[in-house]
């Protein structure tokens, strides 16, 4: 709870105002979660203050609440892309992301629990960035994201609003925004490393190295033989660990849905699967 307070005062999300008259603030609460990383294990307790945004009025506090992601199915394109040419797969996380989006419309709130000081205690939190659990918290974060990594010279694909791209000569770069989590494609180790401090300019960011697991999904690769696969399913995901690269050629789950492959390795009987 202290660590996200301080993620609150060093991104000034409110100020602390007289209430205004005639005007009620939305409440705010507590949540609290474990987040796992991709075998499951407890990697962070977290404490987050959402705000009850279903107590926003539509033209009062909020207005557009639209928020692209990518689909993923343009993540396996990019993926199959980037394993075919041998491209750098490189992801990043956005910290609290949703607060750096900035609010166009005055937006009232309660004092978070347990940080209420005596001297203060009347006042209430004038909004001066999207908190999560606001109406247009997604959309604030998209715009913002949008009009950082566009000034850093990328393009943003017409039919997907969430895949960017950045051509100079030889050097071919795209981005992939799903809410927080980023994908950098690209073939120049440098170009790509200039993103990423452009982008720790910009935001808080965390660095995870070459990708490995996004929105539930493990990636495999075997860039020797230039080959990428994905993997949802726990069950799968045992059965391949049995095939290694040396004994099989066929230790990674393909993009595509080869359905004859999946029953050889996944029988259907439980006798089978024994």
């Amino acid at each position: 709870m202290r660590s996200e307070m301080d993620s609150m005062l060093e991104n000034q999300v409110w100020t602390l105002v007289e209430p205004p008259e005639g005007i009620k603030p939305i409440g705010c609460k507590w949540v609290f979660k474990k987040k796992a990383d991709m075998d499951g294990n407890v990697q962070t307790y977290k404490g987050r203050l959402v705000a009850k945004g279903f107590r926003q009025i539509h033209g009062v506090d909020y207005d557009e609440t639209f928020s692209p992601v990518a689909m993923f199915k343009s993540i396996r394109v990019l993926l199959a892309i980037a394993a075919f040419h041998d491209y750098e797969i490189w992801q990043m996380d956005v910290k609290t992301t949703f607060l750096n989006g900035k609010l166009e419309e005055d937006v009232y709130m309660t004092q978070p629990e347990g940080f209420v000081t005596p001297e203060n205690a009347g006042k209430v939190c004038k909004l001066q960035r999207s908190i999560y659990g606001l109406k247009q918290a997604s959309r604030s974060w998209n715009l913002r994201f949008n009009d950082a990594i566009k000034e850093f010279g990328f393009i943003r694909n017409e039919d997907e609003p969430c895949v960017y791209k950045k051509f100079s000569g030889s050097i071919v770069s795209f981005l992939i925004l799903y809410v927080d989590d980023i994908l950098i494609i690209g073939n120049d180790i440098p170009a790509l490393q200039s993103v990423k401090t452009w982008l720790s300019s910009c935001f808080s960011m965390k660095d995870l190295g070459e990708a490995a697991y996004i929105l539930g999904v493990k990636i495999y690769r075997d860039r020797s033989r230039r080959l990428l696969g994905l993997s949802q399913s726990t069950y799968i995901d045992k059965v391949l660990k049995r095939f290694s690269m040396e004994e099989s050629k066929r230790g990674f789950l393909p993009m595509r849905h080869d359905i004859s492959l999946l029953k050889e390795m996944c029988p259907s009987t439980p006798q089978e699967r024994e």
